[in-house]
């Protein structure tokens, strides 16, 4: 019973951390509007700008998740908050671009987390409910809602300078807490001389590689959209900065919080199952969000009429917030099948997955920006998505789906008579 208690209280303490780094990580989604009115950024430069700390996050999952297989789970984790503490109350002294871009590389740190805690938390449970476990820790992604509910008041109220000020004392606090509650247990590290390049090898089985790809929607997406949304909202609905993070935030919170419920959907009917039909809600809603706000005219027999076809901002912010039902599900998915396929390797494998999804969260918002400056579309940024989980299913479909017996002793069905 008192490892179980322990248990709980890492699972909690984490948790907690986690949404805090990630509410950290997801700054500039916010605060870097007001900075690119100040100094006057072109799309491409704010997507660079808001995709600068995921590039660090991404980096250093790899790293993390060996280091936490050898040294454990509650060391690494408050080193690596304490860490982030000075860069982002430095971010409040920025004044220049290159300033930002900088001192975003180090405030970055912060996103590394996942790769810290997913190992940590999942060998302090039983493997039946590792997803569930590491489905809860990851719901610690709703730190980008809480972002967009905490960020945009103070930018009203003191300016965006005060937000990483106040950032890095709720860090500060975080790291104490994580400390007081979480607990070490020695039997969960791995000895290992693993080298990075030794493990970045893995990159070679067709199996992580694939899972790659498939996190790299569901987290580097999410990550991508989280950072871009309120300023689109702003765009393309003319909504002031509280009004859009709101609406922004009915993507990120159900991306991060169900999360944990994609883990329990994972442990009953399998990874497979669940990302199979992630896959295609997302296909489908990313169709409809790529279809650009147009009006266009048609010769009648009465004479000419001017019809207007475009997603209003409330079934806008309804699809945005299945696709991120959708994802919270996935996100857990993909590492239920990580902790199925590698229970002996998990923090290098879910670094190495960690790390594809995080790129894909720092390419995606400097492509959507580049995008929107060729084509003046801003719906682009899904017509893109779109072709992404277009290679997914595709990839899946061949792989998985494909080979799955659809009759005989094997088959789904076989088990009823």
């Amino acid at each position: 019973m008192e490892q179980r208690g322990k248990a709980i209280s890492v699972l909690i303490v984490s948790t907690l951390a986690f949404t805090v780094c990630f509410m950290v990580w997801m700054m500039f989604g916010v605060i870097g509007i007001p900075i690119k009115k100040a100094l006057n950024l072109n799309a491409t430069e704010f997507g660079l700008l808001t995709a600068t700390p995921v590039l660090t996050g991404s980096l250093i999952r790899v790293p993390l998740g060996i280091w936490t297989d050898k040294y454990g789970g509650r060391i690494v984790m408050a080193i690596l908050m304490a860490c982030a503490v000075p860069a982002i109350w430095l971010m409040a002294y920025a004044t220049e671009y290159w300033h930002f871009l900088a001192i975003g590389l180090f405030v970055g740190l912060a996103g590394g987390s996942f790769s810290v805690g997913t190992p940590y938390v999942a060998r302090w449970f039983p493997k039946k409910q590792q997803g569930f476990a590491m489905g809860v820790y990851g719901a610690g992604n709703s730190g980008a809602a809480v972002n967009k509910f905490v960020a945009p008041a103070i930018v009203v109220a003191f300016g965006w300078t005060m937000v990483p000020q106040v950032y890095a004392a709720i860090m500060l606090g975080t790291v104490i807490v994580f400390w007081l509650f979480s607990h070490t247990d020695p039997t969960h590290q791995v000895p290992s001389n693993t080298k990075f390049s030794e493990q970045l090898r893995a990159l070679k089985d067709p199996k992580v590689l694939k899972y790659c790809q498939y996190y790299s929607i569901v987290f580097g997406g999410y990550v991508a959209l989280s950072l871009w949304m309120v300023q689109y909202y702003v765009g393309e609905y003319g909504l002031d900065i509280r009004a859009a993070a709101l609406l922004a935030a009915c993507f990120s919170l159900p991306g991060g919080v169900l999360r944990a419920i994609g883990g329990w959907l994972s442990d009953k009917y399998g990874a497979h199952s669940v990302t199979w039909w992630v896959m295609w809600v997302s296909w489908i809603c990313l169709f409809l969000l790529s279809y650009p706000q147009t009006d266009f005219s048609i010769n009648t027999v009465n004479g000419m009429k001017t019809f207007h076809i475009g997603l209003n901002v409330y079934a806008f912010t309804l699809l945005m917030a299945v696709l991120g039902v959708a994802w919270a599900f996935g996100k857990a998915s993909v590492f239920k099948y990580i902790s199925d396929d590698y229970p002996g390797n998990i923090g290098a494998i879910s670094g190495i997955v960690g790390l594809a999804g995080g790129l894909g969260g720092f390419v995606l918002p400097i492509m959507f920006g580049a995008l929107m400056d060729i084509t003046g579309v801003r719906s682009s940024a899904f017509m893109l998505m779109y072709g992404v989980v277009w290679v997914s299913l595709i990839w899946m479909y061949w792989t998985e789906v494909r080979r799955t017996e659809v009759m005989g002793p094997r088959s789904s069905s076989a088990g009823f008579k």
